[in-house]
């Protein structure tokens, strides 16, 4: 218990000298802030833009789908804010900084998590919350003890859903130092795919990101539930209630892969 409570103030610690070195410099910090939400608002945006030309987008209209926005813009948006980091992996294994996480007492992925927390991305999860508590109340939806559940617990599981893709992905610099541009193509086309009603897409593509994947139960999937709508691709009610079981498989893949990753990991050297 002591080495645990030790273990935690050590946490604190590494996310209070994060906090204070980011705030040291309040006018850049503000700048920061308020220039990150550029991404989230470009979504938003890019789904007005297209029903400025259309009444419906995959069979659903302008409000419908932005209840699927919400759910994908807090979900990635808080995600990319806890551990949207852990991108940087590929640099920490080439320079050797890994090296010095790894002989230090403390988990190697909680540290990498907070020696460069971006608080600047604080503002673009608020805004996804914002926008999805606008297209929750503005979309009609008749309100049950079960809907006002899902309503709370699917935007988590698409936090802890995002954040698993975004460790599994960065596992693969284990292997592959160079593999960046792998990992952002899932990360951040799993953003985009999610930011749209699954019936948009066709083929292996939606096969591939939306089941094989996944990607269909972090917003689209809940977005029905919550609307009360069948799926127009056929699969069962229940389907909609699913989130929280793909976001526990997804984390429990994202945390083996990792521990995979770190016992074949083999010093720099440098």
């Amino acid at each position: 218990m002591a080495e645990g409570g030790g273990a935690l103030r050590a946490y604190r610690a590494l996310l209070g000298v994060q906090a204070r070195s980011q705030a040291a410099y309040r006018t850049s910090f503000v700048v920061d802030l308020v220039g990150n939400v550029g991404a989230t608002v470009f979504d938003v945006v890019t789904v007005l833009v297209i029903f400025g030309v259309t009444r419906e987008l995959g069979g659903f209209t302008l409000r419908e789908t932005l209840v699927v926005v919400g759910l994908s813009s807090c979900g990635f948006a808080t995600a990319d804010l806890l551990v949207g980091n852990i991108e940087r992996l590929p640099r920490y294994v080439r320079t050797g900084l890994l090296d010095a996480v790894l002989v230090r007492p403390l988990g190697a992925l909680p540290q990498l998590l907070l020696m460069d927390l971006p608080l600047r991305k604080l503002s673009r999860a608020v805004f996804g919350l914002a926008v999805l508590l606008f297209a929750l109340g503005s979309a009609g939806i008749d309100w049950t003890p079960g809907r006002v559940a899902l309503a709370v617990v699917a935007p988590l599981a698409a936090v802890v859903f995002f954040a698993s893709v975004f460790v599994l992905t960065a596992t693969v610099s284990f292997y592959w130092v160079d593999s960046g541009e792998l990992a952002n193509s899932v990360t951040y086309g799993g953003r985009d795919f999610t930011s749209y009603p699954v019936t948009v897409y066709g083929g292996w593509f939606r096969a591939l990101f939306a089941y094989g994947m996944g990607f269909a139960f972090v917003s689209y999937h809940p977005a029905l539930a919550l609307l009360g709508r069948a799926d127009p691709l056929g699969l069962p009610p229940w389907a909609g209630w699913a989130a929280p079981g793909v976001a526990v498989v997804a984390a429990s893949l994202a945390a083996l892969a990792w521990r995979v990753g770190v016992r074949h990991y083999r010093s720099t050297g440098s």
